[in-house]
């Protein structure tokens, strides 16, 4: 039988907010704001049950949009527009930037646990940002009562399976020093291991679909996915059973899941018609 994650008492605005990491992702993504060609293909990996002209004319909300990379995707697909929110000063001037060819879209600071908008879109998404929430289900519900009856919900988030090294060791170390230290510090101790991890790749390294993957990426894109794993106070790694779970316990119906890259899991799922 199926667990989802356990589930915690409502929270607290303020303090659930400050428990997450937006000030450290904000950092990231004042960093790392240049929109790249290969994030397209990171998109549509993390949204595989959507091809680009299945956004045409959808409006949707992106819930921890960062920099609004994938605001951008939808809406150069022909997207409605709709709503980016994040809560750092930083990620939201980045994707003001990034949004700016699309006057459609609007975009706000508000937290996932704020989101208070009511049936108002067709989809609501959140591609890695629940998996480092304190309360995810509280997130979700705030996204199923975004979308009106019949629209869809949908989310990225790290997968157990293939990750239990980092679940061993890495985590355990960000958890009890990286997650501590001073933003630009962990920024300075993300070179080595970048270093290492380029020198990997181009030595063979490609067990897995995703390492297949980013031994394409450039330097400076292998230092932001490092640097990424290194920041946040909470990162959760789920099971499928655990992913499924926390949909279905959201009160969606028809949820399907995707492994991607062979380390993480897409869902989607569908809100009641009545």
């Amino acid at each position: 039988m199926s667990e989802a994650p356990p589930p915690s008492a409502a929270p607290d605005t303020a303090s659930a907010v400050h428990s997450g990491s937006a000030d450290r992702f904000g950092y990231e993504w004042g960093r790392y704001a240049e929109l790249k060609d290969i994030y397209e293909e990171q998109f549509r990996r993390w949204t595989p049950f959507l091809k680009p002209e299945d956004w045409r004319g959808l409006s949707f909300v992106d819930v921890g949009c960062g920099m609004g990379r994938n605001s951008h995707w939808p809406m150069s697909y022909g997207a409605a527009g709709g709503l980016a929110i994040d809560i750092d000063e930083r990620s939201l001037a980045s994707a003001r930037a990034t949004l700016a060819p699309h006057p459609a879209m609007e975009v706000r600071r508000q937290s996932a646990y704020e989101l208070n908008e009511v049936e108002r879109f067709d989809l609501a998404f959140s591609i890695g940002v629940i998996h480092h929430l304190a309360h995810p289900e509280t997130a979700l519900a705030n996204m199923v009562r975004a979308v009106k009856p019949g629209g869809r919900v949908m989310i990225w988030v790290y997968g157990r399976e293939n990750n239990g090294w980092i679940v061993r060791f890495a985590d355990p170390l960000r958890k009890a020093l990286f997650s501590l230290l001073p933003i630009g510090l962990v920024h300075a101790l993300s070179l080595p291991p970048t270093v290492l991890l380029w020198l990997a790749l181009r030595l063979g390294l490609d067990r897995l679909e995703y390492f297949r993957l980013i031994r394409r990426f450039d330097f400076a894109h292998l230092r932001s996915i490092v640097f990424d794993q290194m920041l946040p106070k909470i990162a959760n790694y789920w099971r499928r059973d655990e992913v499924e779970a926390l949909m279905k316990g959201a009160g969606l119906e028809e949820v399907r899941l995707a492994w991607v890259n062979e380390i993480s899991w897409a869902a989607i799922g569908r809100k009641p018609q009545g």
